[in-house]
């Protein structure tokens, strides 16, 4: 039984540089073997960095908002293994072997779940090779979501410290390794407690158990934890459903009193009423004087004084029209008559009148894309592929699909539309200069850039991956093709720059949703919107940085490869 092995350990800036010079063989180890080399993968190869300045670099990138404390936790070391038996299970007490593909498994998934927990928070990682067991360590920059150096957010308590192991063994367990006993007498939550295990290659973790014991404490440790994970995931549920009905009940309470007030302010005075108070009488159905003879019916008058059949529909009008004033005048006048409130009243339902007339008779100006131009493409084009990182194939298909085309600007416009495919907006990018923006008229809340890859167009979508730009949409994409190729199932890769614009309603159908968004706050907004979506993290600034990344790494790994074949 092999297990996987995590532990850490605090160090303030004065302990940095002496943790440093260990992992970095700056000074003599006794127990390592000279012969073997050691594998940075994550930091600078160049040998006069200082680890202490890329935590105080990291943790400069942002501002703090209170003084650090001189006892503070600059950075914490994660000291990452596994059992001796896993690395060489024909041999567990032949001290520096290992098998090389269960070295390679182990050392992959170690990098990724780093990668996924941490992020760019690891500034430094190295896989030491030259002692009795395989082991990395690596150097986490405790810095919370707003930036702030925090230890205790990570690492306070034993729960905490249970948290970050229970990480480290949630993908560990998919290469075959388990978990060390919680409460056993094998289990330290500091470095130096247990590296002993890679000095002397011994499983210290089942040192003090039999194999019987061993096996009764896992049987009791599974049970306990598949009724933990029953009722935690009874408790969530319920919580959600506690929260979306209060959520529920507050809407509802707020919408009853938009009615309610609404209501109110939508009752015009009464037109009998103002009648009397301008000084005409009632003869028959008629208001009459001063060469007036006013029909009213409703909200509704006609004057059929002199000849003439003119009319109005509100309080405001009547007085207008008798008084011979102008609006304002008419609305100063109710007031005295009236009272402030009733003077409100009128105005308010003389306004939504008004209103109504200009709906039903106007229509309102439609969306104009910006005007192609084809002379300006390659302008785009070249942009695209050569500073965002995009491959050409992909470049070509989006245009070819009237998604992203150039202006008489040179500006790249991605294409927005509806959910019915209409288009309905565009995002312009500049790529001459740093412009970049919504085109005039654009229906935000309405249109999106989006497309789909994976099985036929007419399949169901049953994957929708979210980022905050057209450009990240994309890099996302093509990051992924390189990693996995076409998408096995349909896929569908949408911009959505604000949770209000999210299309909440056709998203809640899709099985399986990805929140890419590189800003935490809106990332949130989202999953409480679609509460069966997943967040996912980028491991620098943004997609599009990721991407290119990716490609420079690529070109190198295709040169050298090319320089290896000319030597042969």
């Amino acid at each position: 039984m092999a297990y996987a092995i995590a532990r850490l350990k605090k160090l303030k800036r004065g302990n940095i540089s002496g943790s440093a010079s260990h992992t970095a063989r700056e000074r003599e180890t006794p127990n390592a073997d000279p012969t073997q080399k050691n594998i940075r993968f994550i930091g600078s190869l160049d040998p006069e960095e200082r680890l202490e300045d890329l935590v105080l670099a990291k943790i400069g990138e942002h501002e703090q908002k209170r003084k650090i404390r001189t006892d503070a936790v600059y950075c914490v070391e994660l000291l990452l293994s596994a059992s001796p038996s896993y690395f060489r299970p024909d041999c567990p007490t032949k001290a520096g072997y290992y098998e090389p593909q269960k070295l390679d498994d182990w050392a992959e998934a170690t990098h990724e779940w780093l990668a996924d927990e941490y992020g760019s928070r690891i500034v430094r990682a190295e896989l030491h090779l030259d002692e009795a067991t395989p082991h990395i360590h690596a150097y986490f920059v405790p810095l919370d979501d707003e930036g702030q150096l925090r230890c205790n957010h990570f690492f306070d308590g034993r729960q905490k410290i249970h948290a970050f192991q229970d990480s480290y063994y949630n993908t560990m367990r998919l290469i075959g390794l388990e978990r060390g006993i919680k409460g056993s007498k094998a289990q330290h939550q500091d470095i130096k407690d247990f590296y002993r295990i890679v000095e002397q290659g011994r499983d210290l973790e089942v040192d003090e158990l039999s194999t019987a014991q061993l096996k009764a404490k896992a049987a009791d440790r599974d049970r306990a934890n598949q009724r933990k994970q029953e009722m935690e995931a009874t408790a969530k549920a319920l919580a959600l459903e506690n929260e979306q009905l209060r959520r529920r009940i507050a809407q509802l309470e707020q919408d009853n009193q938009s009615i309610k007030k609404l209501t109110e302010w939508s009752t015009d005075l009464a037109l009998d009423d103002v009648a009397w108070e301008l000084g005409l009488w009632r003869k028959g159905n008629e208001w009459v004087g001063r060469n007036h003879i006013i029909n009213i019916d409703g909200s509704q008058f006609t004057d059929f004084g002199n000849g003439s059949s003119l009319g109005g529909n509100s309080a405001v009008d009547l007085v207008k029209h008798v008084n011979k004033c102008n609006q304002t005048a008419a609305i100063a006048w109710l007031g005295e008559r009236f009272g402030e409130v009733g003077a409100q009243r009128a105005a308010h339902a003389h306004a939504q009148k008004v209103a109504a007339v200009i709906i039903q008779t106007e229509s309102a100006p439609k969306f104009t894309p910006p005007v192609e131009d084809k002379k300006q493409w390659q302008e785009v084009e070249h942009y695209l592929k050569e500073k965002r990182g995009i491959p050409s194939d992909c470049v070509q298909m989006l245009h070819n699909q009237g998604l992203v085309y150039a202006d008489s600007k040179a500006n790249a416009v991605f294409v927005m539309r509806d959910l019915d495919r209409n288009t309905k907006g565009a995002f312009l990018e500049g790529t001459v200069n740093q412009f970049s923006g919504y085109e005039l008229g654009t229906l935000r809340r309405d249109s999106w850039f989006y497309f789909t890859l994976g099985k036929k167009p007419t399949d169901k979508t049953s994957i929708a991956v979210l980022c905050e730009s057209p450009i990240d949409a994309i890099s996302l994409a093509m990051l992924e093709y390189h990693v996995k190729g076409i998408p096995e199932n349909r896929t569908l890769y949408m911009a959505v720059s604000d949770p209000k614009s999210l299309p909440s309603e056709r998203l809640r159908n899709v099985a399986h949703v990805q929140v890419a968004f590189t800003q935490t706050t809106a990332a949130r907004a989202v999953k409480q919107l679609l509460p069966h979506s997943k967040l996912r993290a980028c491991e620098t600034g943004d997609w599009n940085t990721q991407l290119v990344n990716f490609s420079r790494q690529l070109q190198q790994r295709h040169s050298q490869q090319n320089n290896q074949e000319l030597e042969l």
